[in-house]
């Protein structure tokens, strides 16, 4: 059994995050890759120096060429940058009735850069997290989707409660921006219970590319059958390792370490 992954997202040029830490990540957890390119971004670890996006219609195609051929067992979209695209990307989601669909709503990147358009946010709410089996913010992306101030676990599981009012099926608001304490705690909302997913706190500026890891991972899992609890626990393992095993490379916010989850269970 063959199990595959579309990705939706722009592309690094640094190979920390977007469509090439999706594909490592899919690929490191046995799943195979396939992608649709929203946007082309010169990047490195110091920062967005360009974003080019593609044409709705050219990311609908290529939505297209793989729904109609290969197939898809989950998809996750990340960079998404305009209102156009979303909405192309959520009909195509529609289309080929992919139920497993793993939304992370990028919008700005490590270094500050805006990555997804101010009338987008909309959009997003509109057309396409009511379509995900799994969204996964990040407190800075909670707060621009709900208007809340997060600023404590219970501001974020009220967060979570909004986003689900949206039609999300499981939310899932990531704790790596709140700085406080040892431990990092990521809170997983199905609508009925909380989860807590908690792991010792890394220092470290190496951390590009972290929510594209994270919720590529629970893609992965997910294409294989994997309850959603099950994959984000996963996806909690696979994150950790590759920010504890840094690489340290780059000038700036360097990339995480695909392989470190590997390493880890080979030994």
């Amino acid at each position: 059994m063959v199990y595959k992954a579309l990705t939706v997202a722009g592309s690094d040029s640094g190979g920390g995050a977007g469509i090439q830490a999706d594909l490592k990540t899919f690929q490191e957890l046995r799943v195979f890759g396939m992608s649709a390119l929203t946007a082309v971004t010169a990047q490195n670890t110091l920062g967005v120096q360009g974003v080019y996006p593609l044409p709705p219609d050219a990311v609908a195609q290529q939505m297209e060429s793989v729904g109609t051929d290969l197939g898809a067992d989950a998809v996750k979209t990340g960079m998404l940058f305009s209102a156009e695209i979303i909405e192309a990307v959520a009909a195509k989601v529609r289309q080929f009735g992919w139920d497993r669909l793993v939304v992370d709503p990028v919008m700005i990147a490590k270094g500050g850069a805006p990555l997804l358009q101010e009338e987008a946010v909309s959009a997003l709410k509109t057309y396409l997290l009511p379509l995900a089996m799994v969204a996964t913010p990040n407190i800075p992306e909670a707060e621009a989707l709900t208007g809340l101030k997060i600023q404590s676990i219970e501001d974020r599981k009220e967060a979570a409660k909004r986003l689900h009012e949206l039609g999300v099926k499981h939310v899932v608001i990531k704790g790596g921006h709140d700085d406080d304490g040892e431990e990092t705690v990521d809170i997983l909302y199905d609508g009925s219970e909380f989860f807590y997913f908690t792991s010792k706190r890394i220092k470290t500026k190496h951390t590009h590319g972290t929510g594209c890891t994270f919720s590529a991972a629970i893609a992965a899992e997910l294409a294989k059958g994997k309850t959603v609890q099950e994959a984000v626990q996963t996806a909690k393992s696979f994150i950790q390792a590759a920010i504890e095993h840094e690489l340290g490379i780059g000038h700036g916010h360097g990339p995480t370490n695909h392989w470190a989850y590997r390493d880890k269970q080979t030994r």
